[in-house]
């Protein structure tokens, strides 16, 4: 589907004013989400220029989908941090997990997870940072429940509050069908996520040395068809994006080639035709750009 007449005219209008200001910019992409089918959030923050951010229904709780797979990842780093295992350790990989509302069994349908390399390896070890690396960079569903079922989606949620993200609740590794038809599911905002990748950027997430090593994890992201997709290749791109059905959600630290830096987030939902919501969050995320190059 092509996009509205309207939304075309305001991507013109914006591309034609290269003097747009924050408070302009903001306003045109409130314009734009509240004339596209969905539900829209966004949470932009200039690292080098904290004046220079954008927030439109930031604190609005959203399914997390794969994007929780980032305060996940975080809470391994810091548990190795405290010597409670090694990234090099090993896990056997397995497809059987326990639903969090019975205790009852259940496993991964192959066909629903785009990390499907992994099955391949079912009883066999893998060390946990490869699992991690699955986890993010191919948002392997199967490695995500072996890893929280390492840490504990408790810890995960306890770390998020001491980074201050009161509003990332994870509940449940992922297709725990029972746990979501009785309403338990991840979620998270826009302001939460933008918190935890601005810690990473700056080292307080762990520490400096397992952020960035986190961030290089991160840069290695197979699934690029959001915040990265029009932005030129030069740039050093941290993301994770999410999805399920009506849901497109992408979150990431975009490194400009002169060092500064900016996080951001645009999370959807209740899109009816998901090809056009993910056709203008590329628009919205190359306004953004081009507005802080």
């Amino acid at each position: 589907m092509k996009f509205f007449p309207a939304i075309l005219f305001i991507f013109a209008c914006f591309i034609s004013n290269a003097q747009t200001s924050t408070e302009e910019l903001q306003h045109t992409i409130d314009s734009i989400f509240k004339i596209t089918q969905g539900d829209f959030a966004i949470a932009f923050k200039d690292l080098s220029e904290e004046k220079n951010s954008i927030f439109i229904n930031h604190h609005e709780d959203f399914h997390a989908a794969s994007t929780m797979k980032t305060p996940v990842m975080i809470e391994v780093f810091k548990q190795a941090s405290a010597g409670k295992f090694a990234l090099q350790d090993s896990l056997i990989v397995k497809n059987q997990f326990k639903s969090i509302l019975d205790g009852s069994s259940y496993s991964l349908e192959l066909g629903r997870d785009s990390g499907e390399h992994l099955y391949e390896q079912i009883d066999q070890k893998r060390s946990i940072e490869d699992l991690v690396t699955d986890m993010i960079i191919y948002s392997s569903n199967l490695a995500t429940n072996i890893i929280i079922e390492l840490v504990d989606a408790k810890n995960v949620n306890k770390t998020m509050r001491n980074l201050d993200a009161k509003n990332i609740n994870v509940l449940r590794g992922v297709e725990d069908m029972k746990a979501y038809e009785a309403g338990l599911s991840n979620s998270t905002t826009a302001y939460d996520l933008m918190l935890i990748f601005e810690d990473l950027a700056t080292g307080n997430a762990v520490n400096p040395e397992a952020d960035e090593k986190m961030l290089n994890i991160l840069r290695q992201q197979k699934h690029t068809d959001l915040i990265p997709h029009l932005l030129p290749e030069n740039l050093k791109i941290a993301n994770k994006t999410g999805w399920i059905t009506g849901v497109h959600h992408d979150s990431a630290l975009i490194e400009l080639p002169d060092g500064r830096k900016y996080v951001l987030v645009l999370l959807s939902k209740n899109m009816e035709d998901m090809d056009t919501g993910t056709k203008m969050l590329n628009q919205v995320s190359k306004m953004i750009y081009e507005h802080v190059k």
